[in-house]
């Protein structure tokens, strides 16, 4: 494994399944768990190998990474790994989640002798298939410095950003600017199409001009194909993110007049049955209020 540290992966679904499959492409001896057999399945035909427990993803490994689901399976997962804990074992926690809760998951682990850092990722599931990541890592500079070796296995960037937490905020800055960009592409499609513009004609000239975004790159093909599945951030999961953003903005007494627009209309798309569709599909609420007709893909 040419002198490439063996790396544990729990969660093994849109994002860490991405990773895996690029970390063992680069070279890594890659552990992995998820309590979805069958992708614990895609692991091993990826060339990774898949365990029977979370704890068992520590074994002989430098570095876990954890991509979860939810905060109660963050705090399922520390629990698994403080029964067998692996001293010595940074734990990187690539997850959006409430600081808070990241930092009762670092304590935990502390004592066993783990140390966790905070470091969620910038990027879509689409992007982790392309090793098309930016890490935003943060806590322990020594923990940092050792998982540093494996950042570039699945990821084109990290970033150390200092005091546990901070790659978190950082995260809620990306997500909000995402969020927003994409309600934008949307707009801009909608409005496209309802003045009898082609749609594949509008992502072909805007991606040329100052009205691009890198949203709108990754979404704006998705919408002019009117074809939401499979997801690469399905909406029920982007619901999550928004109410922590959100209430992070609250707390810090921000205001956030765009993107406090946002919950209707992701309330509007989870009321048209879209949870499990791309946040592309934000699209499809716009194109209803806007009284377009599109025949779907």
């Amino acid at each position: 494994m040419s002198g490439k540290p063996t790396v544990g992966v729990i969660g093994l679904g849109i994002m860490g399944g991405a990773i895996s499959a690029n970390l063992v492409k680069r070279g890594f001896a890659v552990r992995g768990f998820d309590v979805d057999a069958a992708a614990a399945g895609r692991l091993k035909t990826n060339g990774g190998t898949p365990v029977a427990a979370p704890a068992e993803t520590a074994s002989g490994a430098a570095v876990l990474l954890t991509s979860l689901p939810s905060v109660k399976a963050l705090e399922a997962t520390v629990k698994a790994l403080l029964k067998r804990p692996a001293k010595g074992l940074v734990v990187c926690e690539l997850s959006t989640f409430p600081i808070a809760d990241k930092e009762k998951a670092r304590q935990a682990l502390a004592k066993g002798g783990m140390t966790l850092l905070d470091c969620p990722l910038s990027g879509t599931g689409s992007q982790a298939a392309t090793g098309d990541l930016v890490v935003y890592a943060s806590g322990d500079k020594a923990g940092f410095e050792r998982a540093a070796a494996v950042f570039p296995g699945f990821s084109r960037a990290n970033f150390y950003l200092g005091a546990f937490g901070n790659g978190s905020k950082m995260k809620y800055v990306a997500n909000l600017l995402v969020a927003i960009h994409n309600v934008a592409t949307a707009e801009a499609m909608v409005l496209g199409m309802k003045a009898g513009l082609d749609a594949e004609d509008i992502v072909k000239v805007i991606s040329t001009g100052a009205g691009n975004s890198r949203v709108f790159e990754l979404r704006a093909p998705l919408m002019a194909k009117n074809s939401y599945k499979p997801a690469t951030m399905k909406n029920e999961v982007w619901g999550k993110d928004l109410k922590i953003i959100n209430a992070f903005a609250k707390a810090l007494k921000v205001d956030t007049p765009l993107f406090g627009r946002l919950a209707a209309l992701h309330r509007e798309v989870m009321k048209q049955g879209l949870g499990d569709s791309d946040t592309a599909a934000i699209c499809a609420v716009l194109e209803k209020r806007s009284k377009l007709k599109r025949k779907r893909a």
